[in-house]
């Protein structure tokens, strides 16, 4: 599983200057949030604060601070040095016609050159962040499964991919964790909690077993299971009359998942409607958990 902690650290491992910029005010509408930021070397870019003449106008000022201007010289990229003498400036940038943007609001933004110190408060709180996102389990490492594995593994997310067959988590994206076990049920009651659950096994017994553990988990911020309606009627009835189950529990489970509205059974299709969809469960999920602990 490779890590955006491991991705961030390797930039700021880079030979040469290196520029924090981050968006220290916001009024009105604008493309981040403040907080938001990114970094600038000589070369390349990590994160984004929204894109647009925003960003371009930021860099340029933050590779005027870091003593360099990339320019290209017979299609190769060159780098001249300049005379420098800010280590740390503000833009207030108005989002309208004179810079081509319509959003209408205004950022303040705050450019530092990094230096040893900001790298490591960079690091530790990208490691805090990473230590509390949100879980996802997909339990099955089959075609949506892997579908489901990409399309969610540019989300703020720790996703975790949980097979019983070991061939079926080749191939899987390095960007999330896979686990091999031979009692999935397990990670479900190990699951932390505000974790969602996507169920998609081989075996429906066994999606019905994971499902029904998962129901049990009132704190659980999602749980799916793919199949039909039939499917889901059959777990019902069984949900209920074999596994102890309440009527209240299985109101929970969305299943199909990524909803019906879409008549497209491909994988990838199936997995960004299903992305979506746990996506926006683990964010209200996390806005009332928020809510109830004020």
């Amino acid at each position: 599983m490779t890590s955006k902690v491991q991705d961030l650290r390797e930039f700021l491992g880079h030979v040469g200057p290196i520029a924090l910029v981050e968006v220290a005010g916001t009024k009105g509408s604008t493309p981040r949030e403040k907080g938001a930021y990114m970094l600038v070397s000589p070369q390349a870019t990590y994160g984004t604060i929204g894109g647009g003449q925003l960003e371009y106008m930021a860099i340029d000022k933050a590779r005027q601070m870091s003593g360099v201007l990339p320019s290209r010289k017979g299609g190769q990229p060159a780098v001249h040095r300049i005379d420098a003498q800010e280590v740390c400036a503000t833009l207030d940038v108005p989002l309208g016609p004179e810079i081509g943007q319509c959003c209408g609001g205004r950022v303040e933004v705050l450019i530092r050159l990094v230096d040893g110190s900001l790298a490591a408060e960079l690091i530790a709180a990208a490691e805090a962040e990473e230590e509390h996102l949100p879980h996802l389990y997909i339990f099955g490492g089959g075609h949506v499964g892997k579908a489901l594995a990409a399309a969610v593994s540019l989300l703020p997310l720790h996703v975790v991919v949980v097979e019983t067959r070991a061939e079926e988590l080749e191939g899987i994206t390095e960007a999330v964790e896979t686990r091999l076990t031979a009692m999935p049920e397990e990670m479900v009651r190990q699951a932390p909690a505000g974790s969602a659950f996507a169920v998609l096994t081989h075996d429906h017994a066994l999606d019905f077993l994971i499902a029904a553990e998962a129901l049990k988990r009132s704190d659980a911020a999602y749980v799916g299971m793919i199949g039909s309606q039939t499917k889901k009627a059959t777990f019902r009835n069984w949900f209920l009359k074999t596994a102890n189950g309440s009527e209240m529990e299985f109101e929970r489970l969305v299943s199909p998942i990524g909803g019906d509205a879409v008549k497209d059974k491909r994988p990838p299709v199936i997995a960004a409607l299903a992305a979506s969809e746990m996506m926006t469960a683990l964010v209200r999920h996390r806005v009332k958990a928020g809510a109830d602990a004020a």
